[in-house]
């Protein structure tokens, strides 16, 4: 498997062997770097039913680490509008996620989506 600095810091064993694309994804997935990405993956993929169209064209789940989750805002305004949902927010990704997962929320402000028309 390729590493972001070459082969020789992997612990397994380097091979010509073809190998099938499905058996390399499931070996990163295993990988903590790329793993840990999931959630917010899967976060990301439900946010408008989680969050309703409204809401979630003015914002995204950026990450979780250590329990929080980082959702960024559009801009200063939806920063502001999203803060009055923070709870709601984190109960829902937390049961999407299957409980235990989210502890708090932090609403970022920056660019990553286009702009909310309207």
């Amino acid at each position: 498997m390729p590493h972001s600095k070459g082969f020789a810091g992997r612990k397994d064993r380097r091979s010509a062997d073809a190998v099938s694309i499905g058996d390399v994804v499931d070996a990163l997935l295993k990988e903590n770097e790329f793993s840990r990405g999931m959630p917010v993956a899967r976060l990301a993929q439900a946010w408008p039913e989680l969050l309703g169209e409204r809401l979630a064209v003015a914002t995204q789940p950026v990450s979780l680490e250590g329990g929080v989750l980082v959702v960024r805002a559009v801009d200063g305004p939806w920063g502001a509008q999203v803060k009055y949902f923070v709870e709601e927010i984190r109960r829902r990704a937390d049961e999407a996620l299957g409980g235990g997962v989210v502890t708090s929320v932090r609403i970022v402000i920056g660019s990553g989506k286009p702009q909310v028309e309207g």
